[in-house]
C-alpha cells in the first residue's frame, strides 16, 4: 500500500530538524530513548505540579508560600525541558553563535570562548543553588536535592549545546551499552522527580503525626 503524498510530506517536515546544517522546527530526538526521556520529564514536571497543589492546600509551617512558589517553579522548568527534548532548541542556539562568531571573525577562536563559557554556567549554577538554598531555608532535606537536580539538568542541558568537542565524546561515551549523556540527564530528572515525591509523602507523615498528637487524652475516672 503505497503511502499517501501528503504524509509523506508532512512526516518530512516533521523530522526535518537540521536541513543543509540548519536548524528547523521539528522533532529532535524521534528516538526511542528521546521519547523515554520526555516522558521522563513530563512525569517530573507534573510531580513537581502535585507537590505545587499540596504546598498550597497545606504549606509547610517552615516555608509557608515559598513551597508552592517553589515547586511551581520546579514544574515549569521541568516541562519547558520536556518541550526542549523534541523542539532541540540548544542546537538553535548552537547555530546562533555559529553564525555569529563566523559574521565577526572569531570563529576559529571559538574554543577559548567555549571555555568560558562552560565556566559561566559554572558559576550560574553555584549562584542558583545558593540562592535556591537561601529561598528554601528551613526546608526538609527533599527540597534541597530539587535544586541539584534542576541545577545539574539545566546546566548540563546548556553545557551540551556549547557543542565543546571532548564534551561531546564524554556524553557520547558507553558503560554496557549505557550512554553516559543518558546517566547524566536521566539522573538530574530523577531526582526532581524523586524529590517532589518524597516532600510529599513527608507532607503526609508530618500531617499523620501531627493529627495523632491532637487526639485529646480520656481520663478515666
Amino acid at each position: 500500500m503505497q503511502v499517501p503524498f501528503f504524509v509523506r510530506t508532512m512526516s518530512a517536515m516533521l523530522l526535518a530538524v537540521s536541513v543543509n546544517g540548519r536548524w528547523q522546527p521539528g522533532i529532535g530526538d524521534p528516538t526511542p530513548m528521546g521519547w523515554a526521556t520526555t516522558l521522563c520529564y513530563f512525569v517530573a514536571a507534573l510531580l513537581c505540579f502535585r507537590a505545587t497543589w499540596q504546598a498550597y492546600r497545606i504549606p509547610p509551617a517552615k516555608l509557608g508560600g515559598r513551597a508552592m512558589v517553589f515547586w511551581a517553579i520546579c514544574g515549569l522548568l521541568m516541562l519547558f525541558l520536556c518541550v526542549n527534548k523534541q523542539l532541540d532548541l540548544q542546537s538553535l542556539f548552537t547555530q546562533i553563535g555559529r553564525d555569529w562568531s563566523k559574521a565577526d571573525g572569531w570563529y576559529e577562536g571559538r574554543l577559548t570562548v567555549q571555555k568560558w563559557f562552560i565556566r559561566g554556567m559554572a558559576g550560574v549554577g553555584l549562584l542558583g543553588i545558593v540562592l535556591a538554598a537561601w529561598f528554601i531555608r528551613g526546608a526538609s532535606l527533599a527540597y534541597y536535592f530539587a535544586v541539584v537536580g534542576m541545577v545539574f539538568t539545566g546546566c548540563f542541558v546548556i553545557v551540551r549545546a556549547a557543542s565543546m568537542h571532548h564534551v561531546d565524546v564524554l556524553l557520547g561515551y558507553q558503560v554496557a551499552g549505557v550512554k553516559m549523556n543518558w546517566v547524566f540527564e536521566l539522573g538530574g530528572i530523577l531526582v526532581v522527580g524523586a524529590s517532589a515525591l518524597a516532600s510529599r509523602e513527608r507532607r503526609i507523615k508530618d500531617e499523620g503525626s501531627s493529627g495523632e498528637d491532637d487526639i485529646p487524652e480520656i481520663i478515666v475516672l
